[in-house]
């Protein structure tokens, strides 16, 4: 896993190139705050060639936050990443590497009939049962997870993650009340606790895309409060001397700035967007989607335009997306080394000043 010595020595080699505050700490650990994500491409050879490059050239240019899910390209997007690791020369105890479990994974491709292939793949050994299943694709059960985090951390060539997230479990509330859910996720944590004592990771989370951005009366809603608090009772069940729960991500960009401007969440009665609770539970948030899936590459609002640095749209959009106080990581999905390279120059400048960040969110509301 990523050490405080293996991480402090990649920033100490790279840090010239960048602007300061642009590898920030999560436990003493230097992460730099553009991360290269995994879920984009289709699940060919000819795509793992280009991320294997993507991630290689990432890695040795600064980039040593790697997110990634076993789900992404049929389980394709961690074995690419396992090998990057190994073509970039870098020591696996200086890149934070996440991945995450909650979505029926195919291997290597789709299959035929999907539906044969769950049955014999996790029905068959007793991992899942319909019931376990919601929405046809998510289960968040603890013998499931326990076996996803199994096959990442094959597919990831290596003994532990620094942070696996649960993803996306508001899909469960798409056929479960809201309370069944906080309970599962309860169990799901315990479950989590668990592979921390054992050395399997070493902090968990949430991925998630529509669960603390959106209002309260949404029913993709989840409350960040209720989530600490499930994650504290877990801890508490296990014996353990605090939880392992650190982090959540979430989509934040230009475009989809909800995160910011929705006042979602409440905590100790006073109403606070999704990335201010996050920050006052004292977790690290992690951005997705941070210029909109390509589309803020070349054109951002207004509002952006000479008040975040960065000498190109897409340098502004990324430097926007790292700019909330408590963010650790801004993640951006690309599979062409040349892309990396462009990404990677916003990092040469640094973000938004706190009263001009204040300042964008109000005009993108």
């Amino acid at each position: 896993m990523a050490t405080i010595d293996g991480t402090h020595a990649y920033r100490d080699r790279h840090e010239k190139s960048f602007a300061s505050g642009y590898f920030r700490s999560i436990d003493d650990l230097q992460i730099s705050s553009i991360g290269l994500g995994t879920y984009l491409g289709d699940p060919t050879d000819e795509v793992d060639t280009r991320y294997e490059a993507a991630l290689t050239t990432a890695l040795e240019s600064g980039c040593n936050a790697v997110d990634t899910a076993i789900n992404y390209r049929h389980q394709r997007s961690e074995r690419v990443v396992a090998r990057a690791i190994d073509a970039a020369g870098v020591s696996r105890d200086e890149v934070f590497l996440s991945t995450k479990g909650g979505f029926l994974a195919f291997d290597g491709d789709r299959p035929a009939d999907p539906g044969a292939y769950v049955h014999e793949e996790y029905v068959e050994p007793g991992l899942i049962t319909a019931d376990d299943v919601a929405a046809g694709s998510h289960c968040m059960t603890p013998a499931f997870l326990s076996d996803q985090l199994d096959r990442s951390l094959s597919n990831l060539g290596c003994a532990s993650v620094d942070l696996y997230y649960i993803h996306n479990p508001e899909t469960q509330l798409r056929d479960r009340p809201r309370e069944a859910v906080y309970d599962a996720l309860e169990e799901a944590f315990v479950t989590l606790e668990r592979q921390a004592d054992a050395g399997n990771l070493d902090r968990y989370g949430i991925a998630t895309w529509d669960a603390f951005r959106v209002s309260s009366e949404n029913p993709s809603h989840l409350s960040v409060s209720e989530v600490v608090e499930r994650a504290e009772a877990a801890a508490e069940r296990v014996d353990a001397a605090a939880t392992r729960f650190a982090a959540i991500q979430l989509p934040f960009n230009a475009s989809m700035p909800e995160a910011a401007t929705v006042e979602s969440q409440d905590v100790g009665g006073e109403r606070l967007s999704a990335l201010d609770a996050i920050r006052q539970h004292n977790l690290a948030a992690v951005t997705s989607a941070s210029i909109a899936q390509g589309s803020l590459a070349r054109s951002v609002p207004s509002a952006l335009t000479g008040t975040v640095p960065g000498e190109a749209a897409v340098e502004q959009a990324i430097n926007f997306a790292r700019s909330p106080p408590g963010v650790m990581t801004a993640l951006v999905g690309t599979t062409r080394s040349e892309h990396v390279t462009e990404n990677l120059r916003a990092g040469a400048h640094g973000t938004a000043a706190a009263e001009a960040f204040d300042d964008i969110v109000k005009r993108l509301a």
